[in-house]
């Protein structure tokens, strides 16, 4: 155990750099791990190969050859001058290495003549107390798989994604790992769509909310607006769900329907589960997207009502008070001779009959529901 503690270490500071004075990592010289490595270890006959010290990715490569097996390297967010070495030992093609280092990549697979390249987007929900309109709900982060004959390198960015738990699970099935770097393609496949499913049920719950509140009948004393942004975040960040989860969907379809040189017979009939899984987390998500626009049109449609409304009610009280405002504009204009500016019970009778057509206007746009 004492011996798999040390292999779990990153990199031992009594070690020497593994740079070159241009920063290129520098298989020749035998150098020490990169400070991007997470973890580097041989597997042969489906366990880890224990050794004294941690192993650099040119000393585990070397064990490979000599002994067989396949070995599994971890890397986190390498810089090019890191990644410049790994991809000479083990010959990954440039473009692919370009694609790990800058990240920011669309889902895909690409096969290359000795190695399968492999992009994944992971996704993590965002717990959160209460949901606003800038409420962040899912954040983003990559696997690249580069999977060979005797090798299996990840690179991942991101906070999220470790594989360190998933390491271990393998490290528990010796029958599974013994199948090679493809059984742990498969296995990486399979908690990434684990995770999207987990966050689509989580995505579900903050809709629920939403829809609830949208057509609950006691929202009119809500803040205008409040709903709106709201419903807009939460469609980018399904948005963002979703550009993750619909490209994903044909490279895992290939490697389950397609033989390919690289992953083993056994082994690919486990991929039509995880293409199974991920076609339904992409059904949910475009329904989440369909629905958040029925629920946007729905609440834009609410506040029309609720400005016409208003209008309606502004409009009342406006004729209410258009005949105390014309009386008082007629018997205002100074003139000598006008009906009634002498009679003594004139200016009660006015105001009597002003204030009765006022009620009386009042209770006809009532019963007619403007007011």
């Amino acid at each position: 155990m004492s011996m798999i503690r040390d292999l779990r270490a990153v990199v031992r500071p009594s070690r020497p750099s593994l740079r070159k004075e241009s920063g290129a990592y520098d298989t020749t010289r035998d150098p020490a791990t990169p400070s991007a490595v997470v973890d580097c270890a041989v597997y042969r006959d489906g366990a880890r190969v224990e050794t004294v010290t941690p192993l650099t990715p040119h000393e585990a490569m070397r064990l490979v050859r000599r002994d067989g097996g396949f070995v599994w390297i971890g890397l986190h967010e390498p810089t090019e001058s890191e990644f410049a070495g790994i991809a000479r030992e083990f010959g990954l093609h440039p473009l692919a290495v370009e694609d790990a280092v800058q990240a920011h990549q669309r889902p895909k697979l690409e096969r290359y003549d000795d190695s399968l390249f492999t992009v994944f987007k992971t996704i993590h929900y965002v717990e959160h107390d209460q949901f606003d309109a800038n409420s962040e709900v899912v954040e983003t982060g990559e696997v690249m798989c580069f999977t060979g004959k005797d090798f299996f390198i990840t690179v991942r960015h991101g906070g999220q994604g470790s594989l360190r738990a998933l390491r271990h699970r393998l490290q528990d099935d010796p029958e599974l790992l013994d199948k090679g770097p493809s059984a742990v393609l498969h296995a990486i496949a399979d908690h990434v769509v684990d995770g999207y499913i987990a966050v689509a049920d989580a995505v579900q719950d903050d809709i629920d909310e939403v829809e609830t509140e949208v057509f609950s009948p006691g929202r009119k004393g809500s803040p205008r607006g409040t709903d709106a942004g709201r419903i807009y975040q939460l469609k980018r960040e399904v948005l963002e769900f979703k550009r993750a989860v619909s490209p994903l969907l044909r490279p895992m379809q290939l490697l389950s329907e397609r033989p390919m040189r690289l992953i083993d017979p056994d082994i690919q009939k486990y991929f039509r589960d995880v293409a199974d899984h991920l076609a339904r987390v992409q059904e949910q998500v475009i329904g989440f997207d369909e629905l958040l626009n029925s629920i946007l049109q729905a609440n834009l449609a609410q506040a029309s009502v609720a400005q016409n409304e208003d209008m309606r009610k502004i409009t009342s009280w406006a004729a209410i008070i258009a005949v105390p405002t014309m009386v008082c504009g007629v018997y205002g204009m100074n003139f000598d001779h006008m009906p009634e500016l002498h009679w003594r019970y004139g200016y009660p009778v006015m105001m009597s009959v002003t204030v009765a057509l006022c009620v009386g206007i009042h209770r006809t746009l009532k019963r007619n529901g403007w007011l």
